[in-house]
């Protein structure tokens, strides 16, 4: 406890400091320049200036993904604010844990219609795991501690602290508090034995089994438990968008993401289990398509959620278990071992025959040109090249579906993309957080020409922080995913998808002091990734000019079931 009185603005730093802060993402303005201020006089954490709020915050929100840490940010208040929600929103689709601070007019003015002000609690509650608004500086220590805890237990995400500027030159004591306690926050960590027991028995009795597993794994660091289980078991094995890298897809146990653009065997294994384990999943719309034709083959399903209120949410199950995953699967496993029983091996031997079937459809294969550069042949030569080890950014859009599905992930928090809002422009700043986050590592950026220049602004961003992303740009002159969908359902009517006037990206980003190239023939791929990738210390802006025909396949239409997938064109 600090017995002199400091500024709220300094209390603030300070809780920061506590709390292991290293990096901080923002954006200055009147309402928090006594922040600022602060923050000048400190040397316990960096300040990054973006270039616009939408970035901090996504900035933030991967630099939280792509490690353990609480990813952090501060904005200013009204327009500040407004920027922020889209970034805010996306967080909190995605379950992630970050704090971010926004300035607020004085006490006084609140409710005056005064100049940048905004209803920021009544505007982020709806994208928030939690918000406050501090009203009296002696609250603000505590505060702190509570947006900290509230964002990084339980079922993770963003929380909100809104501080008005008078706050933060009011003074008063430090204290930070040691601990929280909260009477109407108590998350539950520790899963019901008995209900571990009973998934246990449906598990080894199972003739067709089924793991699936999304972002709640790797939230929970659960990855080394989940690939215990996965291969005492001896069962095929899933990860979602969300959870890919959380089992190693080197594995033949991996039959590849499930869903909307899964894999065919991944898709035909869902449906026709006889026992599915859901571990830190949520069944959503775009995973298991319609609810209907996914309950219309009978099967027991175990669900292991942190969030009680994601079970039964929109598929009825048989076993619940609410707790926290890694937890669970400790506890899973530890049954496993003292269990007499084995799982069924001639049932499972003939359940991995019918999957090998299914395997070999290829549904990944695609069409190799000698013309045009194909999408999917760039993300197989960006593995190679990498060796399977970067960290991959990813913006919305096909590029982002092509990645996960030829990028292959053998590690949790590499994959870092906006899986539930589906949020374009968050690819390079995406790269920015997780670089801050892990600076010797490998980064790079799979983006669009469309959603590249949604933020493409932080390219002076990198510059000024010396940070070298390699972005590699899949130019097929559309916005892609609109243009499918228009070509699939709307009678290749392609209404305003088409990028009429682009810039030349290689000049852009040289014009930010960064290196651009550009590449256009097949032959020239693998050469342009080896040369930028070996350029540690820059920036590397390359635009490979794409086959414009290209689709995502396999497919599953929206209101469609899981079975009833497209593998190509030739479906259509």
């Amino acid at each position: 406890m600090s017995s002199e009185p400091i500024t709220g603005a300094e209390i603030l730093v300070r809780c920061l400091a506590e709390e292991g802060v290293e990096h901080v993402f923002g954006y200055p303005g009147g309402a928090v320049l006594y922040i600022y201020d602060a923050i000048f006089k400190q040397d316990k954490f960096q300040h990054i200036l973006v270039r616009h709020e939408q970035a901090a915050v996504h900035a933030a929100d991967a630099y939280s993904r792509s490690s353990e840490k609480v990813g952090v940010c501060i904005v200013t208040s009204g327009p500040g604010v407004t920027n922020a929600v889209t970034g805010l929103a996306t967080a909190y689709m995605d379950s992630i844990p970050m704090v971010i601070i926004s300035g607020q007019v004085p006490s006084t003015a609140i409710g005056q219609d005064a100049f940048q002000e905004c209803d920021t609690v009544g505007i982020t509650r709806p994208c928030v795991k939690h918000n406050f608004l501090v009203k009296d500086v002696k609250d603000l220590a505590a505060t702190m501690k509570k947006a900290f805890f509230i964002a990084t237990t339980g079922r993770p995400g963003p929380v909100l602290v809104d501080i008005p500027k008078d706050i933060t030159m009011h003074t008063c004591a430090f204290d930070y508090p040691k601990a929280v306690e909260m009477r109407s926050y108590k998350p539950v960590d520790k899963g019901h034995s008995g209900q571990i027991r009973k998934a246990l028995q449906l598990l080894l009795a199972a003739e067709r089994p089924m793991i699936y597993t999304g972002g709640g794994i790797i939230l929970a660091n659960a990855a080394p438990e989940l690939n215990k289980l996965v291969d005492r078991l001896g069962f095929p094995c899933t990860n979602t968008l969300m959870g890919l890298g959380a089992y190693r897809s080197s594995s033949d146990k991996f039959v590849g993401m499930p869903g909307m653009h899964g894999t065919y065997e991944a898709n035909m294994a869902m449906q026709h289990s006889d026992v599915l384990i859901a571990i830190g999943a949520r069944f959503d719309d775009r995973v298991i398509g319609n609810p209907k034709h996914f309950a219309s083959n009978a099967r027991k399903i175990i669900h292991i959620d942190i969030d009680p209120s994601s079970i039964s949410k929109r598929v009825k199950v048989d076993i619940p278990i609410v707790g926290n995953v890694k937890d669970v699967l400790q506890e899973l496993l530890s049954q496993l071992d003292s269990a007499e029983t084995k799982p069924n091996s001639a049932a499972l031997a003939n359940w991995w025959q019918q999957i090998n079937k299914w395997r070999e459809r290829d549904c990944l294969k695609f069409a190799k040109s000698d013309e045009f550069i194909k999408p999917q042949a760039v993300i197989q030569n960006v593995w190679e090249v990498t060796k399977g080890d970067a960290f991959i950014t990813s913006d919305v859009g096909q590029h982002q579906m092509w990645a996960a599905q030829y990028y292959g992930f053998d590690k949790p928090r590499r994959w870092i993309n906006s899986g539930g809002l589906g949020t374009m422009g968050v690819g390079l700043p995406y790269a920015m957080g997780v670089q801050k986050a892990n600076p010797d590592a490998t980064v790079a950026c799979i983006t669009g020409e469309a959603s590249i220049q949604m933020c493409i602004q932080e390219l002076a961003t990198c510059k000024q922080y010396h940070l070298t992303p390699k972005i590699i740009l899949l130019n097929n002159r559309f916005l892609g995913m609109v243009r499918q969908w228009q070509q699939i359902d709307y009678g290749s009517r392609y209404s305003e998808s088409y990028m009429d006037s682009l810039p030349d990206f290689t000049k852009l980003a040289e014009s930010y002091g960064h290196v651009g190239m550009k590449i256009e023939k097949p032959g020239d791929v693998d050469g342009a990734l080896k040369e930028a990738f070996a350029m540690k210390d820059r920036l590397v802006f390359m635009n490979f000019i794409t086959d414009q025909t290209e689709n995502v396949w396999p497919m599953v239409k929206a209101g469609k079931g899981l079975t009833e997938m497209l593998l190509g064109s030739e479906d259509l």
